[in-house]
C-alpha cells in the first residue's frame, strides 16, 4: 500500500478532516467547563466515533483523534488526571474503530497535541518542566495506541510550542506543525494568534520551531482570509510540504459559537487558492464540518500543479 509519505512526495493533495471538538459539540455533546471536548472520549464515545465516521465518508484521508485538550495539566483540573493515558488511548481507539467501520480506502490516524490549558486560561498554564513531562506522556500514549502521525496544533510561540513539538518529535512518528496566525490591525503584518505577550511576528517563530523537527508545516486555526498571507510568510522560511486548515466562528469557553461560519463553497474558494500556491494537505479546523470536507474532496485537484 502506498504510504502517506509516498503520497506527499509525489505531490498528491491530501484531504484532512475538519473540526473535531466543534463537531462533537454539534452532535449535542455538552462541552466540559474545564477540559472542553476532552471528556467526550469517556462520556460520549459513540458521538466521537460518529464524528470520525462522518469525516471519513465525506472524503477525509487523515482523521485526527480527539486529543487536542487531553494533556495531563488539562485533565487534572477536570478531576481526571489519573485517567490521562486511558483517555488519550481511547481517543485513538475510537478513531481506529471509525476507520474500520467507514473507510473504503486508505485513511491515516493523527494524534493532536496543543497548548490548550484548563478553562483555556493562562492561569492554568503549567511550568516548562511540567509541560514537557505531560506532553511526553501524552505523545507516548498516542503513539502506543496506534496514531500514525502527530499534529502539533496551534503553535503560537517558541517556548510553550517547543514543549509539545519536541514531545511529538521524540516519538519518532511523522510530525506536522500547525501554526495559528492573524493579520495585525492596520498594518497587515502576520502575527501569532492569539497574542501571548503582545504582538509576536510569525516569521520570528517559524525558524526556532521547525529546527526542533517536523516533516510538514502549515497554517491552521486561523481565519480563512488570513491563511494565505500567513502561508506566504511560511514559504519564505520553510521549503517542505505545506498544509492549511482554517477555522470559522469564535470560541467562548466552553462552547464554539457557530456564528457567520463560512459556507462550503466560499471555503472551497480559499482552499483552491491555497492549493494553487503549493499547499498539499487541506482540511478544516473549528467550525468547519463534513460538508466543507466533502466539497474539498470533490473539487480540489488530485495533485498540486494540476
Amino acid at each position: 500500500m502506498t504510504s502517506l509519505q509516498d503520497r506527499i512526495d509525489r505531490g498528491d493533495v491530501i484531504i484532512l478532516d475538519g473540526g473535531i471538538g466543534t463537531e462533537i459539540q454539534r452532535q449535542g455533546v455538552p462541552m466540559d467547563d474545564v477540559a472542553w471536548c476532552a471528556t467526550a472520549n469517556k462520556t460520549h464515545p459513540d458521538a466521537v466515533r460518529k464524528v470520525h465516521e462522518d469525516y471519513i465518508r465525506a472524503g477525509a484521508e487523515v482523521i485526527t483523534a480527539n486529543t487536542f485538550s487531553t494533556a495531563r495539566h488539562v485533565l487534572e483540573v477536570a478531576g481526571l488526571g489519573e485517567e490521562t493515558v486511558a483517555i488519550n488511548r481511547r481517543a485513538v481507539e475510537l478513531a481506529r474503530e471509525a476507520r474500520d467501520a467507514a473507510a473504503d480506502g486508505p485513511v491515516w490516524i493523527a494524534g493532536s497535541l496543543s497548548p490548550m490549558s484548563a478553562e483555556a486560561s493562562r492561569e492554568h498554564r503549567p511550568s516548562a518542566a511540567t509541560a514537557r513531562a505531560n506532553f511526553d506522556e501524552q505523545a507516548a500514549a498516542l503513539a502506543e495506541a496506534g496514531a500514525e502521525l502527530l499534529i502539533a496544533e496551534m503553535v503560537m510561540e517558541v517556548e510553550h510550542g517547543g514543549h509539545f513539538v519536541a514531545a511529538a518529535v521524540a516519538t519518532g512518528l511523522p510530525v506536522w506543525l500547525g501554526f495559528s496566525c492573524r493579520l495585525g490591525a492596520g498594518d497587515g503584518r502576520v502575527l501569532m494568534f492569539p497574542p501571548a505577550e503582545g504582538d509576536v511576528a510569525f516569521e520570528d517563530v517559524i525558524g526556532p520551531i521547525t529546527a526542533i523537527g517536523g516533516s510538514v508545516a502549515g497554517v491552521m486555526h486561523s481565519a480563512p482570509e488570513d491563511t494565505q498571507p500567513a502561508l506566504e510568510v511560511l514559504k519564505r522560511h520553510w521549503s517542505g510540504p505545506l498544509m492549511a486548515y482554517a477555522e470559522s466562528g469564535s470560541f467562548v469557553m466552553p462552547d464554539w459559537q457557530f456564528v457567520d461560519v463560512v459556507s462550503a463553497e466560499a471555503y472551497l474558494d480559499h482552499a483552491l487558492d491555497w492549493v494553487g500556491t503549493g499547499v498539499q494537505i487541506v482540511g478544516g479546523c473549528c467550525g468547519i464540518g463534513p460538508e466543507h470536507i466533502r466539497l474539498l474532496k470533490e473539487r480540489l485537484p488530485a495533485r498540486i500543479g494540476d
